[in-house]
């Protein structure tokens, strides 16, 4: 495993931890959905439902994986496990990554607006200058837009363990300062 894909791991373990107790629960992706759907106001119900059921099955993934113990907890480690580990986790990272993405398109051309892509990934928690540093990686168009498969593959790519050098590296702030 890449040293890379620890840190993006470890990064939205943080955001994941929405209240913010050192370990993952049920309600942090029901807080998660809420947040994102919220801010996706011209999105579709049914694209706003779907970016709710991929949080869902994020969360019954992880817990069905890892919490033998029957505790309805997940810890940094043992999630770290599983997301890295894409035979079992690849299936739900692209539910969620064409949720996501989807939601991110609310007129269905293909195309997500820089704006829309900004409140998306304020609102899972993400820092602005990093949330710009991705969008311009993924090589946005003249008028500013990027293409929905662009970021769904960049959405699967972040959770490669394999990876580095890749688009979701710059939202992991830089910490050698």
């Amino acid at each position: 495993m890449r040293p890379e894909a620890s840190k993006r791991v470890a990064l939205v373990f943080s955001l994941l931890d929405a209240n913010g107790n050192g370990v993952l629960e049920a309600e942090d992706f029901a807080l998660m959905g809420d947040h994102v759907v919220e801010v996706a106001v011209d999105s579709a119900a049914d694209a706003k439902e779907a970016m709710r059921a991929a949080f869902h099955q994020y969360w019954s993934t992880l817990r069905t994986e890892l919490d033998k113990g029957g505790d309805q907890v997940i810890s940094f480690e043992a999630y770290t496990s599983c997301v890295l580990s894409p035979e079992r986790f690849d299936t739900t990272i692209a539910a969620f990554a064409e949720a996501l993405s989807a939601l991110g398109d609310p007129d269905g051309d293909g195309l997500i607006e820089r704006p829309l892509f900004v409140a998306l990934m304020t609102a899972i928690g993400f820092e602005r200058a990093n949330i710009d540093a991705l969008f311009d990686a993924f090589g946005p168009t003249a008028d500013d837009r990027i293409r929905v498969e662009t970021w769904a593959e960049g959405i699967k790519d972040y959770y490669a363990p394999d990876k580095a050098g890749i688009p979701g590296d710059h939202l992991v702030p830089d910490t050698s300062t």
